[in-house]
């Protein structure tokens, strides 16, 4: 066997390979020998077949067999040989052949070879957050506001109460699409309507009636709206304040604390905001290592790679979007940049793994599991039930593997740690 291989791009390699036509038909004899020994052909008995008839009958279709069979060793073979490593599936054109040998070409990308750097100049601002007792008190308010009841009262309505209302706005004296609104609860101050819109509801009692202009800004998403203003007609059927629950240990029994009573149910508290926190830690330094990675490693990625991750992509998302119509579908296209990134991560991420033998232990997906499981009432049984499954921890270890290589680079880069209030990090203003 003869190869011979030539670049014709970055990744893109051309692979021309020669296999001796004296291997071919040896081949193809003794498969059409041992064909004639059980082939039926009328006017003959079985096996008694002569080797010429044999051979019109069925040569043809042994050739194309024993072609594809041998393209498809010799191309492997080839590959092993020149030590390239395909990315994909090879497209193969065969050249004919002569006297001597049967020529195709095999056209594929290859993986790029990676050559890390600067991986101790990935820059992370890692966040450094302590809860307090006032952002305690702040969840436990935000939950009793949750399951808060709404009395009526007949007074003039103010910001925390919420607002029953019927609307109609209209546009140069013409309504338009999604102005009006009947018996629309509208909790004043919540941000929920316009500012002016709200603003125009203070004040306002049960039964009353009137008209207010509402400035839209000039970023409204609907463009016919943007930065115009509109008269809005209203009609207030009830003005309601908020009931807060009592904070005591019935309230903690209805989120399942039965013994402990609200002492128990702060500390539950506290210790979810911990882990949220965490959680959100965990991705933001995740997601800087990552984009610190691809810039200090620029790195040419295969299509074919690209393609699988589009297609993949894609998938995910008509999961997502419910949609079982493949022609429903969003367009493949709309995920090159994302899937891009996809695989140029995986191909860095893989070499760090591989570089510096970072590997899942037991401990690390155990773990790993119980940091899963930790949010359920029956944790312990969740973590056993995961562990005793093959199948799911198989499933769990590529996530622990990425997670340690993640930990590894922020260790060996240039971490600065950046104190942070909960809530200014869990809930930052809207930009």
């Amino acid at each position: 066997m003869n190869v011979t291989v030539e670049s014709t791009g970055a990744l893109e390699r051309r692979m021309r390979v020669e296999v001796p036509i004296e291997q071919i038909e040896n081949e193809v004899k003794s498969r059409l020998t041992s064909v004639g020994k059980t082939a039926r052909v009328k006017g003959f008995r079985p096996g008694k077949v002569p080797p010429r008839v044999v051979r019109q009958k069925y040569g043809k279709q042994v050739r194309q067999e024993v072609l594809g069979e041998i393209m498809q060793k010799s191309y492997t073979d080839a590959v092993v040989q020149e030590k390239l490593k395909p990315a994909g599936g090879p497209k193969i054109e065969t050249e004919g052949e002569d006297d001597k040998n049967f020529t195709y070409v095999a056209t594929f990308e290859v993986l790029p070879e990676v050559e890390l750097k600067d991986l101790d100049k990935i820059k992370v601002d890692k966040p450094e957050i302590e809860i307090g007792d006032e952002d305690v008190e702040d969840m436990l308010l935000s939950l009793r506001r949750q399951r808060a009841s709404w009395d009526e009262v007949d007074r003039k309505a103010k910001d925390g109460d919420r607002v029953i209302v019927d609307f109609t706005g209209t546009l140069d004296g013409e309504e338009f699409q999604g102005g009006s609104g009947t018996e629309i609860p509208v909790v004043l101050g919540g941000g929920q309507m316009l500012e002016d819109f709200e603003k125009g509801l203070k004040g306002m009692k049960p039964g009353e009636e009137k008209s207010i202009n509402v400035k839209f800004p000039k970023d409204y998403p609907a463009e016919e709206l943007a930065g115009k203003k509109a008269d809005f007609a209203i009609k207030v059927h009830k003005v309601t304040e908020e009931v807060l629950p009592e904070l005591d240990d019935e309230f903690a029994a209805a989120f399942n604390v039965t013994e402990g009573g609200l002492d128990q149910f702060r500390q539950d508290v506290r210790e979810n905001m911990e882990r949220e926190a965490r959680q959100k830690v965990d991705a933001d330094v995740r997601e800087q290592v990552m984009n610190g990675l691809i810039e200090k490693n620029p790195l040419d990625v295969p299509q074919a790679l690209v393609q699988e991750e589009m297609h993949a992509m894609q998938h995910e998302a008509m999961q997502r979007m419910g949609i079982e119509d493949h022609d429903q579908a969003p367009p493949m296209e709309n995920f090159r940049e994302a899937a891009g990134k996809r695989v140029r991560l995986g191909l860095l991420l893989r070499q760090v793994i591989s570089e510096n033998g970072i590997t899942a232990g037991d401990e690390d997906m155990r773990a790993r599991v119980e940091d899963m499981c930790s949010g359920y009432e029956n944790a312990d049984e969740m973590v056993n039930m995961y562990l005793a499954n093959p199948q799911v921890m198989q499933q769990i270890e590529p996530m622990v593997v990425e997670q340690k290589a993640v930990e590894w680079l922020t260790e060996n880069g240039k971490v600065k740690a950046k104190k942070v209030s909960f809530k200014g990090y869990m809930n930052p203003p809207e930009s």
